[in-house]
């Protein structure tokens, strides 16, 4: 990520994900406690949380539990409850590339280049199957749509207008609910925006930081 801002950009590999070490226990507790810990370690006034997908849920959390640590959000193909569909599951548990296959259906605007797609899967087949269950089962267990109201530092909804895992709707809700909004559709694009369009997302979020930071 490439930002025309003066902030630093800290992106981290969630515990058993990637390059991070492995943990016998994965839980939303473990990831938001992750993300204290490298909180509490910056010297900084303005800390902006941000997450996609999933990350997005870890980033509601991790702002319920210590809202005075957040300057702002940036929520990104995220909901505030996330009900996943059993066939996901089941398809992870039973064949895994078919799993990875089904991505290449799911998280894509229809006329994505291919080498995108094929390097958004090939990163996601390095996490192992059970880690990608559990993450779905912390997805499916989050429900904190009566909280979304209780948002109160400028918050950044970034969306695919194609997305057909989390739908606009999804982040229309976020819209509606958070007083200090910005709603960024992003034209085709799907649930992996970010890697769909990524000048589009940095556009975004630079214009994002510059109304409610850089101008003060």
């Amino acid at each position: 990520m490439y930002l025309k801002i003066d902030y630093s950009i800290i992106a981290i590999d969630l515990p058993s994900h990637n390059k991070s070490s492995k943990f016998p226990d994965i839980s939303l507790d473990l990831y938001v406690d992750v993300i204290k810990e490298i909180v509490n370690n910056l010297e900084s006034l303005n800390v902006i949380i941000g997450g996609n997908s999933m990350g997005g849920v870890i980033t509601q959390e991790y702002y319920y539990r210590y809202p005075k640590n957040v300057s702002a959000l940036i929520l990104c193909s995220t909901g505030g409850k996330m009900r996943v569909s059993p066939f996901i599951f089941n398809t992870i548990k039973n064949n895994y590339q078919d799993y990875l296959d089904f991505l290449r259906i799911a998280l894509f605007y229809r006329k994505t280049p291919k080498n995108i797609v094929d390097n958004t899967i090939l990163e996601t087949s390095q996490t192992d199957p059970d880690v990608t269950y559990n993450d779905f089962k912390i997805c499916d267990a989050f429900d904190t749509l009566n909280k979304s109201s209780t948002i109160d530092v400028p918050c950044l909804i970034i969306c695919g207008k194609a997305d057909q895992l989390t739908p606009v709707k999804y982040s229309q809700f976020f819209d509606d609910k958070i007083k200090h909004s910005e709603l960024s559709i992003i034209d085709k694009a799907g649930h992996a925006v970010m890697t769909e369009k990524p000048k589009q997302v940095n556009k975004a979020i630079e214009d994002f930081i510059q109304k409610y930071f850089n101008n003060k």
